[in-house]
């Protein structure tokens, strides 16, 4: 079943969001979206711990360069939500990377949703 379109559009934030270095940089708002038990496989093939990706994400440089495209939600059950997209992020000599991305999110008792697994595959 498709996401009812506000909670798609909160979703499509969350994962904008997570592409800013304004969070990507701060291990306190990595952990207001991140699942304690996040897990990724990333677009190079490797595998991320939530400890693994905030210790990565926050030593990042650079500037916000990845945008999100043909975003989609489908919720397999009542408090879990698939989110499927394509990023493209552009590297500082202009060059350009695509992946097709997904992540499962997770609504916690607290009443905010958590990212609780994300994967990403190279694409041309």
């Amino acid at each position: 079943m498709t996401a009812p379109k506000p909670l798609a559009d909160h979703l499509l934030a969350l994962e904008t969001a997570l592409q800013t270095r304004e969070v990507r940089s701060s291990e306190e708002k990595l952990r207001e979206l991140l699942a304690p038990e996040f897990r990724e496989f990333g677009r190079s093939g490797l595998a991320y711990t939530f400890d693994d990706i905030v210790t990565h994400l926050v030593a990042e440089t650079g500037q916000d360069n990845t945008s999100i495209s043909d975003f989609s939600t489908t919720m397999l059950s009542d408090t879990i939500a698939l989110a499927t997209y394509r990023s493209t992020r552009v590297n500082d000599d202009g060059s350009q990377l695509f992946a097709n991305r997904s992540s499962i999110w997770r609504l916690d008792p607290d009443g905010k949703w958590r990212m609780v697994f994300h994967q990403g595959t190279a694409t041309e």
